[in-house]
């Protein structure tokens, strides 16, 4: 939060900027629970203006919308609703390396953006669980903004009302994405879900998440990346849209990998790996699956940050 001289409602406030992570989701079986903080970042420069407006430094974000109806401006203006305030006008210009519609949150960094400007802007003085709470209910689950907020790995369970979260702020692990050449957006993805699971199926993906969680937690990444591919509450479900999916899973088991999974609802898929591992790990991956584009990655510690800019 910043010092007095932010605020509305006809208060001066001096240009500050947001940054939020990227972040991975589910790990397999810990679906709509589990997310990890990646080092790709949604940056938001917010100044004053007498109008909503949103630019975008990256060509591949000139088609969002850009005033009230973008999603980070959206979303502060909700967090104002819900305290009955009001919010002025701000220019955001926005830098972000985090691809859209890929499965690395995104949606989630947008959102956790938008509820830190509105806090910072109506001095509301959120903690950290607040902020968690009002964008798991505007996401619909807590594990992408978890792990945005919070940096490092998650593990979240939010009914509505109540939320807990289980924080791990250190992962010592390398990470590898595989993403693919075209989006894949969430609601096309969770389409792609049954309505009902059999009870022994169902038992089954509880079973490995609870095993999956306690693995995360002592740092068992051996044990972590076995679990991962272990799923059977999604992910049967959406691998028949990656036709590499196997292929993929077979040669990062040959590379000495932990493990791959699906990142978030996809399309990119999310390798870990033993920490110096993952440059041959995508070397390898890059060299039998030209065409995906491959990044190396590490978790980030370091959650959302937001400071003055013009003193």
């Amino acid at each position: 939060m910043g010092g007095f001289e932010k605020g509305c409602e006809g208060m001066s406030w001096k240009e500050f900027s947001v940054t939020v992570p990227a972040s991975t989701a589910n790990l397999g079986p810990g679906f709509d629970s589990i997310g990890l903080a990646l080092d790709l970042h949604l940056s938001i420069c917010v100044s004053p203006a007498s109008e909503w407006t949103v630019e975008y430094s990256d060509d591949g974000y000139q088609h969002l919308t850009s005033g009230i109806d973008n999603l980070i401006v959206s979303t502060a203006l909700a967090v104002a609703e819900m305290f009955n305030r009001s919010l002025s006008p701000a220019k955001l210009r926005v830098e972000t390396d985090i691809p859209l519609g890929r499965g690395l949150g995104s949606s989630a960094a947008a959102i956790a953006g938008g509820i830190e400007i509105a806090d910072w802007l109506l001095g509301l003085d959120l903690s950290m669980t607040e902020k968690v709470k009002i964008g798991s209910a505007m996401e619909g689950h807590p594990d992408n903004v978890s792990a945005s907020f919070l940096g490092g790995l998650t593990i979240s369970y939010f009914d509505g009302n109540e939320l807990e979260v289980i924080h791990v702020p250190q992962v010592e692990i390398g990470v590898v994405i595989l993403v693919p050449p075209t989006e894949f957006l969430t609601t096309e993805s969770r389409g792609m879900l049954p309505q009902s699971l059999e009870h022994s199926v169902a038992t089954r993906g509880s079973a490995a998440g609870n095993v999956l969680s306690a693995a995360l937690v002592s740092g068992n990444w051996e044990t972590a990346g076995r679990l991962m591919e272990k799923d059977t509450l999604h992910e049967p479900y959406r691998k028949n849209k990656f036709p590499d999916f196997e292929a993929v899973r077979q040669a990062c088991m040959e590379a000495g990998a932990y493990g791959s999974t699906i990142s978030g609802a996809g399309p990119s898929l999310f390798i870990a790996t033993k920490k110096g591992d993952e440059e041959g790990v995508a070397a390898r991956l890059s060299d039998q699956f030209p065409h995906y584009k491959c990044v190396v990655l590490r978790p980030t510690s370091e959650g959302i940050q937001s400071r003055v800019t013009v003193i």
